[in-house]
């Protein structure tokens, strides 16, 4: 999923595409402010954040052009808490609204949800998000803190299980039978090897004791503490 970053201050621009890389977002921005309409429909964004104070043209203008050719959701970001401000916002096109100090927590949650809406997103299968991590199927990577690896199938598939399973323990058996269904004879050090292999690469992501064991049951991921 692809968003568009439209906002002039430069320590908001960063924070927001930081974190928004490191759950698994694609994300561009803004080259000339005169011509956002047409950067938009160029860049062709699933989402765009709105900032409404903006050089030459505010964040209402451009969403009530942009209405007129598209219907990409827009979420508009502003310092102004004011009633009258969010009620203008969503009569000019908007489909959510977000207060700065921008609070990540709501910004992703609200991300999350018109995604959803919009496009019946599949984030439970696209993109899993555990621990700052984020697992994207799609591309077989696992990233953390904009740094990400690149994932074997099994290894793929025995981390989607995994963060499936949100801190939950997930059997061996469920994970032998998952990555080697149509296979015979699959012992539980086949599995071993595989969830060993799969750790250093962590490692090297800085997530070294993310996979933990838990004896006799199988395995879980474990938060950073």
């Amino acid at each position: 999923m692809k968003i568009l970053i439209v906002e002039d201050d430069k320590n908001i621009l960063k924070l927001l595409s930081d974190e928004l890389r490191s759950w698994g977002y694609e994300t561009s921005q803004i080259d000339d402010f005169n011509k956002v309409k047409d950067e938009v429909m160029d860049k062709c964004p699933d989402l765009v954040l709105m900032d409404i104070s903006l050089p030459s043209y505010n964040g209402f203008y451009w969403t009530q052009e942009l209405r007129k050719v598209s219907k990409v959701p827009i979420i508009f970001i502003s310092s102004h808490t004011e009633t009258m401000d969010i009620i203008q916002a969503m009569q000019f096109g908007a489909d959510d609204y977000i207060t700065k100090p921008i609070n990540i927590a709501v910004t992703r949650a609200k991300i999350q949800a018109i995604l959803r809406r919009c496009y019946d997103y599949k984030l439970a299968s696209d993109i899993l998000l555990y621990d700052s991590c984020s697992l994207n199927i799609l591309k077989a990577t696992v990233t953390y803190k904009n740094t990400d690896i690149s994932l074997t199938r099994t290894e793929l598939m025995i981390l989607e299980s995994l963060f499936q399973a949100q801190g939950e323990i997930v059997s061996r058996d469920s994970l032998i039978e998952k990555c080697w269904q149509s296979e015979n004879f699959i012992d539980d050090n086949t599995l071993a090897v595989n969830i060993n292999r799969l750790r250093k690469k962590l490692k090297d992501l800085g997530k070294a004791d993310l996979i933990k064991t838990k004896k006799g049951l199988g395995y879980y991921l474990s938060e950073e503490i």
